[in-house]
């Protein structure tokens, strides 16, 4: 045994640490992000653009962020979660400072992109870090803890975006102090993250049980037809079973992208994606702009600002939670993460009632609801990668998700652009509510059990 696990006292629930540390990332994320979106009525009336000039700034980070996630997908698989995810704070911490310098709509765009382009690497990074540190049972409550954290962020960007603004009557200082809050992230992730096979912090009993946890329905592949009938469909195992050899588990196997693409359960998941992020980034990039357009300003509906992204914090535990709850209850993994999409996909068709409301608590309160069924659903898709691939292929098939999300984001945000200068928000918010269906129909149709299951090559749910 190391000398350092002998002389460190461990620390208990460790792996916790750790998701509040990608909860943290996700915040700071966020809050780069948003950064724009509060300051946009004000960027639009200095630089006189029109939604379709905003939309392009919007495009910018767009391109690049679907891009990015492929890539970034990959390069973590590669580097590894503590390098990969480190260089991606760092780069998008500088993009976002660089921004104060920003002369124009040309300059906005550039800086967009590279922001973009840093920010792609974050939810693939930290879904990699949940399937290494996380059992299987407790992956949906990791990946909703810091999926939560893009709600806070967004919540909390407003109060702080716009107390900096007003602090220095300019908006170039919100860009330089949002933006250095990545730099002491990382100093901190830098010195507390490993893996939990070699950290120096983690006791035995808890190395033990995430690395039991990741293989404890994985099990079934090796198992014959009457070793699986003998236990429910399913149900986590105690942790006591004999587990198969280390050699015989894929779980760190890198799959060629030739074969992630041709596996339905790849498809289900970039769809999913393609379908239901576009309903989040209109509201986090367009809901500023959205309330000015009825008649409301920033500073005076900053309460009703943060109720949706309040209510996507809920979603998150609710859907992460909950899906994990039908597990322990004998549920299987498939069938829990389902049973969210269905609730998520029918919620969030609550945001056409606001084409017909003049009423702000009910404007509000339809985007609460539907916010909160995104939050739900999006947990249970972004615990897919985890659920189904193993282990070394986790961060590229969560980046092929984000490349679809950044297609259909794109697509949505110039339309959207588009048509709020020609006709109204209103045809948008209905397809907002429609397009998430398509996404529940993919997950109900390609993600299941199929033969790569009994072959070993993906996980069984």
């Amino acid at each position: 045994m190391p000398r350092s696990r002998q002389v460190m006292r461990p620390i208990r629930n460790l792996r916790w640490y750790i998701g509040g540390l990608l909860f943290l990332s996700t915040v700071i994320n966020y809050i780069d992000r948003q950064t724009l979106s509060v300051l946009a009525p004000h960027l639009k009336t200095e630089f006189h653009w029109t939604n379709t000039d905003f939309a392009w700034v919007l495009i910018g980070f767009r391109v690049a962020y679907a891009v990015g996630q492929t890539l970034a997908g990959r390069a973590i698989d590669v580097l590894g979660t503590r390098r990969g995810l480190s260089l991606s704070v760092v780069w998008y911490s500088c993009a976002a400072m660089a921004t104060s310098l920003a002369t124009g709509l040309a300059s906005f765009v550039g800086f967009r992109f590279a922001l973009g382009l840093g920010e792609a690497g974050n939810w693939p990074g930290a879904t990699k870090a949940v399937s290494e540190w996380f059992p299987r049972r407790e992956s949906g409550w990791a990946v909703a803890l810091f999926d939560s954290g893009s709600s806070i962020g967004g919540a909390l960007a407003p109060f702080l975006v716009l107390t900096i603004y007003h602090m220095f009557d300019s908006w170039r200082p919100a860009f330089l102090i949002t933006g250095s809050l990545g730099f002491v992230w990382v100093l901190v992730f830098r010195a507390v993250y490993r893996r939990p096979e070699e950290h120096p912090w983690i006791s035995d009993e808890e190395r033990t049980l995430i690395i039991s946890g990741r293989e404890e329905y994985h099990a079934d592949e090796h198992e014959g037809p009457a070793s699986r009938s003998a236990r429910p469909s399913g149900r986590p195992t105690d942790g006591r079973e004999t587990l198969p050899s280390p050699e015989a588990r894929p779980v760190t196997r890198r799959l060629p992208y030739r074969t992630l693409l041709r596996l339905p359960q790849t498809w289900g998941y970039v769809l999913s994606k393609t379908f239901t992020d576009p309903v989040w980034f209109f509201i986090t990039d367009w809901f500023a702009i959205y309330l000015v357009s009825r008649g409301f300003t920033v500073e005076d509906s900053l309460v009703g600002f943060w109720v949706p992204f309040l209510a996507a914090d809920l979603g998150n535990f609710f859907g992460g939670g909950f899906s994990s709850w039908l597990i322990t209850r004998g549920w299987s993994v498939g069938a829990a993460r389902k049973c969210i999409a269905v609730i998520g996909g029918l919620g969030m068709t609550l945001l056409v009632p606001v084409v017909w409301t003049s009423s702000f608590s009910a404007m509000v309160a339809c985007f609460a609801i539907s916010t909160f069924a995104y939050a739900a659903f999006s947990t249970i898709i972004l615990n897919l990668p985890a659920d189904i691939f193993p282990t070394g292929s986790v961060a590229s098939v969560s980046g092929l998700g984000g490349t679809g999300a950044g297609v259909g984001t794109i697509s949505a945000i110039y339309l959207t652009g588009w048509v709020a200068d020609h006709y109204s928000f209103a045809p948008i918010l209905i397809g907002a509510s429609i397009v998430p269906l398509v996404a529940m129909a993919a997950v109900l149709i390609l993600i299941r059990n199929t033969a790569a299951m009994e072959r070993g090559v993906l996980r069984r749910i």
